[in-house]
């Protein structure tokens, strides 16, 4: 990704790995430790940090220091913007739908009168 991918550029690279999304499926139950990410997934706490990495760089979760812990928490604003987006590109895909499905209902009337000829 190069470096000015766009923040929803950067979201959606998120998204698109299963690990990531289950992540932050469990991180919107609440704030969780790399090792409490890791243990459902059956994968190392190094491969879980290069994915913290990634969500991090689409402010999608943010790290505080509590002592030696740095738990990590969902930030829903990124995922809000692509919903968005998905919810722009449905409308657009629906309206397009729409008129197709009028047009051949118009398309199927005017063969009906020509049958009736």
């Amino acid at each position: 990704m190069g470096k000015y991918a766009s923040d929803l550029d950067m979201v959606f690279l998120a998204l698109a790995h299963p690990a990531r999304r289950a992540m932050l499926a469990r991180l919107g139950q609440g704030e969780a430790t790399v090792g409490e990410l890791a243990e459902p997934l059956g994968i190392s706490l190094p491969a879980v940090t290069k994915h913290l990495k990634v969500m991090e760089r689409a402010k999608l979760i943010s790290r505080s220091r509590n002592a030696q812990w740095r738990p990590c928490r969902l930030e829903a604003g990124p995922l809000t913007a692509a919903s968005g987006w998905i919810d722009e590109q449905r409308r657009v895909w629906e309206g397009r739908l729409d008129r197709l499905e009028t047009y051949l209902g118009t398309l199927e009337s005017e063969e009906g009168r020509r049958d009736d000829r």
